[in-house]
């Protein structure tokens, strides 16, 4: 017999005991289901993992006072107190860094109209607009004269701007912040998680110079929250923390063997943390769909070894007019991976038609790749053939004056 001969057969076997052709299957189908969603979860984790990483920028080092000294010791040392404007216009001279930018922020509250909110506070320079990769909807950002100027103005996220000027322009238009008024130049675009943890649309933006004379009191004039740099593409970010260390350790007069009393985050170092968290998670993922596999597939051995049992005279039949042990081990070996194709195509449709359910929530993104359709199918194939040889096997050991014999 031929492999289309055998399929044929294979086929017309299964049509003949559909019920219990379909029950085998279903261990198959919600195996391969299990196991193309869980593969699609997690692989969509990966890219929404890496989209909201690239959204903060992979190639930003934010740095913060604080370390093991204490503001108390640092008077004492006569050193530079926490970080201050003058060590941002340091690190701007790094040639491993495109540039920095300080900042300071506070929670304050929001008024305009009969509208009242909090909201977070930023006060940076223009060159945090081209660290950040902030871009503009509407208006335009303040400029350096506007800082030196400690103008108040102001740049808004498009929540806010929705809140405060609904179906309005806001942008001339005037907004307090604690009371003070500032006025909206321009409105941010778009929105997406922010290295603090706040949305780009909830944002509020004014002149640092502005927010310290007006808004945030620092324990010195010149003190800053924090100092965002971002290091120069195609250099490496460890090269530039070590720049950075250098500098500030120099203008902080830090000892050789005294701690830091600053320190430097690394978002990239979070992007890979969170890609080897999200992979181990989809590979547990892909395991826990496999086990509901496995157990699929002893139920595919346990039905065949049924079905030798039942078609034993047949088998005997098949090998007195002439079929060898090898046609009868290819015919039950092709109905178990026939069963586990057919039951594969079923897992996948089911998979395909619950990631469209997800992704139609639109809280969450999941896609049936390809590369998942070939592995749920391999795997299928897989098990057809492992849990479906020894059945075969026993079914082309057996000889045919037994098996004519058989009642």
């Amino acid at each position: 017999m031929n492999f289309f001969q055998v399929s044929v057969e294979a086929f017309r076997s299964m049509g003949a005991n559909r019920l219990r052709t379909v029950l085998t299957m279903l261990g198959i189908t919600i195996g391969i289901t299990s196991v193309t969603l869980l593969l699609a979860l997690g692989d969509s984790m990966q890219r929404f993992i890496g989209k909201e990483l690239e959204a903060l920028g992979t190639n930003m080092l934010y740095v913060f006072p604080g370390g093991n000294r204490t503001e108390e010791r640092r008077l004492r040392a006569n050193a530079a107190p926490a970080l201050t404007f003058a060590d941002a216009r340091a690190l701007n001279s790094l040639g491993s860094l495109t540039g920095s930018a300080p900042a300071l922020q506070g929670s304050f509250k929001l008024t305009a109209g009969n509208e009242t909110a909090n909201a977070m506070v930023f006060g940076v320079t223009p060159e945090m607009f081209k660290i950040r990769g902030w871009k503009l909807e509407l208006g335009s950002s303040f400029s350096e004269a506007d800082v030196r100027a400690a103008a108040r103005m102001v740049v808004i996220g498009q929540k806010v701007a929705d809140q405060f000027f609904y179906k309005a322009d806001p942008l001339g238009k005037s907004i307090r912040i604690e009371n003070i008024s500032f006025q909206v130049v321009g409105v941010l675009h778009g929105e997406g998680k922010q290295i603090d943890g706040g949305n780009l649309a909830d944002l509020v933006i004014v002149p640092i110079t502005a927010a310290r004379a007006n808004l945030v009191r620092t324990p010195f004039p010149d003190n800053v929250h924090y100092i965002a740099t971002q290091g120069k593409s195609g250099q490496s970010l460890l090269d530039a923390i070590e720049d950075i260390k250098e500098v500030l350790r120099d203008r902080h007069r830090i000892k050789v063997d005294a701690p830091d009393d600053f320190r430097v985050e690394n978002v990239a170092s979070f992007a890979e943390t969170a890609a080897k968290i999200s992979a181990g998670i989809a590979l547990l993922l892909g395991m826990i769909g496999a086990i509901s596999l496995v157990v699929g597939g002893i139920g595919i051995m346990n039905i065949m070894l049924v079905s030798v049992t039942e078609r034993t005279r047949e088998i005997g039949i098949r090998m007195a007019i002439g079929a060898k042990p090898r046609d009868v081990l290819l015919q039950f070996l092709t109905e178990a991976v026939a069963i586990c194709l057919a039951g594969g195509v079923v897992g996948i449709a089911i998979a395909a038609g619950c990631a469209a359910g997800i992704t139609a929530t639109g809280k969450f993104d999941v896609f049936i790749t390809a590369e998942a359709i070939v592995v749920a199918c391999g795997f299928s194939s897989l098990v057809g053939v492992f849990f479906g040889f020894y059945p075969a096997r026993r079914a082309s050991k057996l000889l045919p004056v037994d098996c004519l014999r058989y009642e």
